[in-house]
C-alpha cells in the first residue's frame, strides 16, 4: 500500500500539448486559441472541466499526490481478476482542488487514470479570514463553516485564527494544503479509515465553499 507520494511533473509541458492535443469542445478549442487564459476565466465560462488538457494548458503549477493505492479484485466468467485503485488529489496551493479514482491492471496506469480524472474534478475553493480570534482579513483559511459527507464520513471545518495550523487527520492535511489552506479547526464523524470516502468527503467539504454560495 503506498500512501502520500507526491507525483513528478503531473503537467505536460506547453510544447507537447501544442503538438498532441487536439481539443474536441468549444471550451477546450477557446482555451488553446487563447480566448480562455486563466482558470479563473474558465471557471467563469463552466463548472465543469470538458477535457484534462485544459488543467495542463491554465495551470502548470498544479501539484499531484498519491493518498492510496490498494488491490481490488473482481470476478469474471474466466475467474477473478486482480487491479490496482490509486486515489489522487490535485491543487495549485492557490485555491483549487481535484480529486480522483483510477483502476487498471498496471499500478502506473491506474495512478495516470487517477490523475486525469481528478484534473477533470478540478473545482474552486473559497479562502478567507472567518475566524473572530483573528480577522486580518488574508486568505488563510476557510471564510465559514463548510461540511462534506459521502458515505458514512462527515467532514466540517471551522474557521482559524493565523498560526493555528491545520487540526486535521493527515488526509485532510494534505488535500487542505493542495487547495492553500493553511490554518483550520475541523471534526468528523464515520469511517474515516476509508481513504476514498474521507478524501471525497474532504474535497465536497472544501469546494461547497464556492459552489453553495
Amino acid at each position: 500500500m503506498v500512501k502520500f507520494r507526491e507525483i513528478p511533473d503531473p503537467v505536460r509541458p506547453r510544447e507537447a500539448l501544442e503538438l498532441e492535443w487536439t481539443p474536441l469542445t468549444k471550451v477546450g478549442k477557446k482555451v488553446k486559441d487563447g480566448k480562455i487564459r486563466t482558470i479563473d476565466e474558465l471557471f467563469a465560462v463552466t463548472k465543469r472541466i470538458p477535457e484534462w488538457q485544459i488543467v495542463d494548458w491554465l495551470v502548470p503549477e498544479i501539484r499531484a499526490e498519491v493518498l492510496n493505492i490498494t488491490v481490488v479484485q473482481r470476478q469474471t466468467d474466466s475467474g477473478r481478476k486482480m487491479a490496482f485503485r490509486a486515489l489522487v488529489a490535485i491543487g495549485n496551493q492557490d485555491g483549487y482542488i481535484g480529486v480522483g479514482i483510477g483502476r487498471h491492471a498496471e499500478q502506473r496506469q491506474a495512478i495516470l487514470k487517477a490523475l486525469q480524472r481528478a484534473k477533470l474534478n478540478i473545482a474552486p475553493v473559497l479562502r478567507g479570514c472567518g475566524s473572530w480570534e483573528c480577522r486580518c482579513g488574508q486568505p488563510h483559511s476557510v471564510p465559514f463553516r463548510t461540511e462534506g459527507k459521502l458515505g458514512s464520513v462527515r467532514v466540517i471545518f471551522y474557521p482559524g485564527p493565523r498560526g493555528l495550523g491545520l487540526v486535521a487527520g493527515e488526509v485532510a492535511k494534505r488535500l487542505l494544503n493542495l487547495a492553500g489552506i493553511r490554518d483550520v479547526w475541523s471534526k468528523t464523524f464515520g469511517e474515516t479509515s476509508t481513504h476514498i470516502n474521507f478524501a471525497q468527503a474532504v474535497y465536497y467539504a472544501l469546494t461547497n465553499t464556492y459552489y453553495l454560495l
